[in-house]
């Protein structure tokens, strides 16, 4: 696993009551199957993780092994309120083949960085697996310092993370910040696809990419002329994709991948309540932006 190139971010379809629909998983799964793919990144934010209980979790990720096969490598969220649990779901992705851990700082209780560094301690020492910092303060409320991921790169087993586009100044400067404080070979990746062209141009390991997770024919085209720093090629696709990163600003992008999903026959499920699927006005413009993306 070395957490770089496109990391692919699939939904996790499941019933009303939130059981993961094993075949709908399957067919989202299938389509990721591609030369170049970097890693599957399952029950992430778009994968709905907070959404499932550990033993659908251990299903979804029964199922994701067994449709790649082990040709993608598979990085699984362990996101989890209490540290016993996040290191249990940690032990069930290991169990099952999973090839690296992404984890979120997910609480009630805000947390110091103290705190923050004990819990991610204990998880990166529960198995073999390397770790994925996942951070995401716009949903967890939490940012890591500069300081704390210092900390935690310092850490056996802890080898990358997933980073926000920055709120202020550009990705180029927050990446520099980044490389600065941290070891040589840390791997240093971004979400927010909107924003990633403009990361892996200016040198980001990795996209951690909702769109990849549905349509990943045109995420491996825009990665590879980024990271082969074909600047024109990479805004010309980048431009293609206008219209969807427009939606995803202004609906999340969960909500459109769904939408995205259910129009291109992959599951009928709808995101998991209280999320509310969007509106037909809405689901007719996504699919006015998708239908020249299609390969």
């Amino acid at each position: 696993m070395n957490f770089d190139g496109l990391s692919a971010f699939p939904i996790t379809p499941m019933t009303a009551d939130g059981r993961v629909q094993s075949d709908a998983l399957a067919r989202v799964l299938d389509r990721l199957l591609r030369p170049g793919l970097g890693s599957v990144g399952l029950l992430g934010s778009t994968g709905t993780f907070a959404y499932l209980d550990r033993a659908e979790r251990r299903r979804a990720v029964a199922v994701a092994t067994e449709v790649l096969g082990g040709t993608v490598p598979l990085m699984v969220g362990v996101g989890a309120l209490r540290t016993d649990e996040a290191c249990a779901l940690a032990r069930d992705a290991a169990d099952s083949g999973a090839d690296a851990v992404l984890m979120p700082a997910v609480s009630y209780t805000p947390l110091t960085q103290d705190e923050a560094l004990s819990h991610y301690s204990a998880v990166a020492a529960a198995t073999d697996l390397p770790l994925c910092i996942y951070n995401n303060p716009v949903t967890t409320h939490f940012t890591f310092s500069v300081s704390l991921l210092q900390r935690l790169a310092a850490l056996p087993r802890i080898a990358a993370v997933k980073m926000p586009l920055p709120v202020t100044g550009t990705v180029a400067e927050d990446l520099a910040r980044l490389r600065a404080a941290l070891p040589d070979g840390f791997a240093i990746g971004y979400s927010g696809d909107w924003g990633c062209a403009e990361a892996l141009l200016a040198g980001a390991d990795a996209w951690y990419s909702v769109l990849g997770g549905i349509l990943p024919d045109i995420a491996l085209r825009l990665t590879t002329a980024a990271m082969g720093d074909n600047v024109a090629e990479a805004g010309r696709i980048d431009a293609e994709l206008a219209p969807l990163w427009g939606l995803f600003k202004t609906h999340g992008s969960l909500r459109v991948v769904y939408a995205m999903a259910r129009q291109m026959g992959l599951t009928d499920c709808e995101p998991p309540r209280p999320i509310l699927p969007l509106d037909d006005a809405t689901c007719r413009e996504i699919a006015a932006a998708t239908e020249p993306l299609a390969p």
